[in-house]
Parts: C-alpha cells; sequence; structure tokens
C-alpha cells in the first residue's frame, strides 16, 4: 500500500510501499492482550514479601500454659492470629515472567503495526533528525504536527540531538527499530516511522 511520506517541517517528501504482510494484517485483539500482558508480567519486580512463623521475633515461649486459664490454648504469639504475628500463604518473592511462543509475539508486533496503520495513526518520516538538543525547539515542531502523545520509531542508530531533545517532552517517545514493541506502540495514540525504521522492520518481520 502507498502511503505519503512527511518531513518534521511538515512538508511532502514523496511516497513509500508498505508491505501488506506487516501493515496490512486484520485486528487482533485477543493477540494484543497477550503480549502486552506478556510484557507487562516481565517488568514486575516480584520483590513483595510477608513474614511466614518462622522469621517472627520472639515468641518463643508459651504465652500461657495449656489449661486452667479459661482462655483459648496458645503454642506462640507468632501465629497468624496474634497481632504483629505470621502471615499465613502470603506472597514472596517470585519471577512472574511467563513464556510467551516467539511467532506469537511477532505475529502481535505485525498486528499492531497494522492496527495503527487501519486507524489511520501511521505516520511515515523521512527522518527524524535535529540539528539542535534543545527540548523546547523540538517540542514546537512536534506540537505544530499536532503529535501530543507520539512513538517515534527510528532505524538501528538514534540521532543523538534527536533522541536527546525529545527525552524530556512528556507523551514523547523515541526507540531504535530493534526495540519496537506492542506495548509502546499501543500506549501512545501517534506511531511514527522513519523510512530506515520501515526498511528494518519490513526485513524483521516478513
Amino acid at each position: 500500500m502507498k502511503v505519503s511520506v512527511k518531513t518534521l517541517e511538515d512538508t511532502s517528501a514523496g511516497e513509500i510501499d508498505l508491505a501488506d504482510e506487516v501493515f496490512g494484517l486484520p485486528t487482533r485483539p485477543d493477540l494484543l492482550t497477550r503480549v502486552v500482558n506478556w510484557q507487562l508480567a516481565k517488568r514486575r519486580q516480584g520483590t513483595h514479601d510477608t513474614k511466614e512463623i518462622g522469621e517472627i521475633s520472639g515468641g518463643g515461649r508459651k504465652p500461657w500454659k495449656q489449661k486452667g486459664t479459661g482462655r483459648a490454648r496458645q503454642g506462640s504469639t507468632r501465629s497468624p492470629q496474634w497481632r504483629k504475628g505470621a502471615v499465613i500463604f502470603g506472597p514472596t518473592p517470585r519471577s512472574h515472567e511467563f513464556d510467551l511462543p516467539k511467532a506469537i509475539r511477532k505475529l502481535a508486533l505485525k498486528t499492531a503495526l497494522s492496527t495503527k496503520q487501519k486507524e489511520g495513526r501511521l505516520v511515515v518520516l523521512d527522518a527524524a533528525t535535529s540539528d539542535s538538543f534543545k527540548t523546547k525547539e523540538l517540542a514546537q515542531r512536534l506540537g505544530k504536527l499536532g503529535w501530543s502523545s507520539v512513538l517515534v520509531i527510528d532505524g538501528p542508530e538514534l540521532n543523538v540531538n534527536f533522541a536527546r531533545a525529545a527525552r524530556n517532552i512528556p507523551g514523547v517517545d523515541v526507540l531504535p527499530q530493534q526495540g519496537a514493541n506492542v506495548y509502546d506502540i499501543l500506549r501512545r495514540d501517534t506511531l511514527v516511522l522513519t523510512r530506515a525504521a520501515v526498511q528494518h522492520l519490513e526485513a524483521r518481520l516478513k
């Protein structure tokens, strides 16, 4: 499919032909949900922890004798029914990561790209470069383009000035093509691909 290419100055820079097998797939919400959950699960630190009875200090002595007090029998003040006692079957440090087939991840990435294209929120940029690393200048240029929530994906090497200038702009993310992922594509309203990004993504995903 033919898509127009624009520059950061909002001028035309010709056209580019996008591969249907990468940018023309049907939308699959079930597939996108699986991969987003997989990505977010990998990011979880899993450091949640509660103390088991062996980790509670004190409580070595029986609180009172077994019989004759009129109270319920107790063996230790570290038991879960006591204040500051143990937690039974509480969370412990663990990894939340789970496996997902590589073919599913690859198909979901193509589906995410196709969804942005189908919704009209995919923009192909001639080049993501900047002569200055000033954030204010780049923010003004992006504001004129109407990009308030945007993910910019460039080729394998990012332009240093552009990446530094975009780093402090809220709602703007910049990634090299090898870092393209489903979660970051879906969380921003607009997806911007440079010519180099399109070339490498098609070579990688076809």
